[in-house]
């Protein structure tokens, strides 16, 4: 079965840095776009980031020129990496798995990790 897992995740200050990994049991990797939502405390999830199978990167506009998503094919791994943390980042982060856009047939999720940003 499909797994992905999330790592990275805790405690941190603000202004404080923080990498992500999502760890995918997938079997073509390559083939799938990859992303990164999170979920904050009685809010809905909402986008972060994404990669395509070309390597080129989508984000929210509040996390721009913070966030950086990147994939190495090669570990079936997917990383987001945070710096400048903000209160209003905390939230449970979770990975996603995309074989195509244009259904929502083929999309799997993680578990998340949780990420703290104190003020």
């Amino acid at each position: 079965q499909v797994q992905l897992v999330e790592s990275g995740g805790g405690l941190v200050q603000a202004g404080g840095s923080l990498r992500l990994s999502c760890a995918a049991s997938l079997r073509a990797f390559s083939s799938y776009s990859m992303g990164w939502f999170r979920q904050a405390p009685g809010k809905e999830r909402e986008f972060v980031a994404t990669i395509n199978l070309s390597g080129n990167t989508y984000y929210t506009d509040s996390v721009k020129g913070r966030f950086t998503i990147s994939r190495d094919n090669a570990k079936n791994t997917v990383y987001l990496q945070m710096s400048s943390l903000k209160p209003e980042d905390t939230a449970v982060y979770y990975c996603e798995a995309d074989l195509d856009p244009d259904s929502n047939e083929f999309v799997y999720w993680g578990q998340g990790t949780q990420v703290t940003v104190s003020s």
